[in-house]
């Protein structure tokens, strides 16, 4: 016990503590009668040390650990996806703390509201409720995903997030691996499952079809998240972004003259036809409506000073990773643009367009 006490960072009481709790207790005996952890014990106690670091309370993690569905591979991932979570929570905070030198640099204090909202415990809910506010199901978009599901009765919704785009009537069962995003569900929705794409916890072919919305991209390992929704469904519809055409970050005009690191963002990310690929499916273009209800990235692409606002931006997971230098110099410029006229003299050919063909991408299979 001594040993995996060193071996682990924590102090031999706390090891006879999850002993006596039952959390985690030594099944092995050495041979002159010392507990001993075996291969399965320290993998328990890696998964209860890794949910002890990232604040859950012991309870909630001997609920975690016992779950009967969920395997060492299963908590990685959730793992994972968690840390991903603090990640993204850590970067606001160091994008609000540049916002607040910046504006002491120029001379200009904060209220202590303001203080209070940006470093306090509202900020994670600040930076969360951006998404429900302006992440909307668009309906013209929608039909084309739930035309696409066809007859199915049974729907996976993978990667679902708050829920948008989970057709009404269907039985739909939900999988988010974000805490925080589940929390957002409306009342009433779907049931949603804590659990990541590459490790579903469902039987195969458990569902008609498995769908994904605006999400592959932000899976650790895509492709395997492509064959389990296959594996556990008999159509897979998912809604992802082609990256195969040649200059395709001119397509859209932000990326193109304002923020040319979408790319790297985007590096390493599979070939659309790599994905279609993996589950053996065609791909649609999918139009983008001038006037997108869901503020996703490309959604204001007829609407530049959408791009200007703060709460508009934090809903869209690009801007945290190419990071705040970048957004406030690609922000600054498009902001001169707008008001030189410069931008509308450069764009002037889609304002008399309805929609535009962005890369978006619906894969059916």
């Amino acid at each position: 016990m001594g040993r995996v006490a060193e071996l682990a960072g924590v102090s031999v009481r706390t090891l006879h503590h999850y002993d006596e709790i039952g959390l985690v207790q030594p099944s092995a005996r050495s041979a002159i009668g010392y507990r001993a952890y075996s291969a399965g014990d320290v993998e328990r106690l890696r998964e209860v040390l890794a949910y002890r670091r990232l604040g859950f309370g012991l309870r909630e993690i001997a609920d975690l650990v016992d779950d009967p569905t969920t395997d060492a591979v299963a908590h990685l991932h959730r793992l994972r996806g968690l840390l991903l979570e603090q990640r993204d929570r850590a970067a606001a905070m160091v994008a609000a703390i540049d916002r607040e030198l910046e504006a002491r640099a120029m001379g200009i204090r904060t209220t202590p509201e303001e203080q209070l909202k940006v470093f306090g415990a509202q900020l994670y809910e600040a930076i969360g409720s951006a998404y429900p506010a302006t992440r909307r199901t668009e309906p013209r978009i929608a039909a084309q995903i739930w035309d696409a599901l066809g007859d199915a009765q049974t729907v996976l919704n993978v990667g679902a997030g708050t829920g948008s785009y989970e057709p009404a009537d269907r039985n739909v069962t939900a999988v988010e691996p974000s805490a925080v995003m589940r929390g957002q569900r409306a009342a009433g929705s779907a049931p949603c499952v804590a659990a990541a794409a590459e490790s579903l916890p469902f039987e195969d072919q458990s569902f008609d079809v498995a769908m994904a919305v605006s999400t592959v991209h932000h899976w650790g390992d895509p492709i395997a998240g492509l064959h389990e929704m296959r594996r556990v469904a008999r159509r897979v519809v998912v809604l992802t972004f082609d990256t195969d055409e040649p200059g395709w970050q001119d397509r859209f005009w932000l990326t193109r003259d304002y923020l040319p690191e979408f790319a790297g963002v985007l590096a390493g990310f599979p070939s659309l036809a790599g994905m279609a690929d993996a589950i053996g499916a065609r791909a649609e273009p999918v139009p983008i409506p001038w006037d997108c209800a869901d503020g996703f990235f490309e959604a204001y692409w007829r609407r530049p000073e959408a791009y200007l606002e703060e709460h508009v931006r934090r809903a869209m997971s690009v801007w945290t990773r190419v990071g705040p230098k970048v957004e406030q110099r690609a922000v600054g410029r498009l902001r001169e643009d707008l008001a030189s006229g410069r931008w509308e003299e450069r764009n002037r050919d889609l304002s008399g367009l309805d929609a535009a063909d962005l890369g978006l991408r619906l894969l059916v299979a």
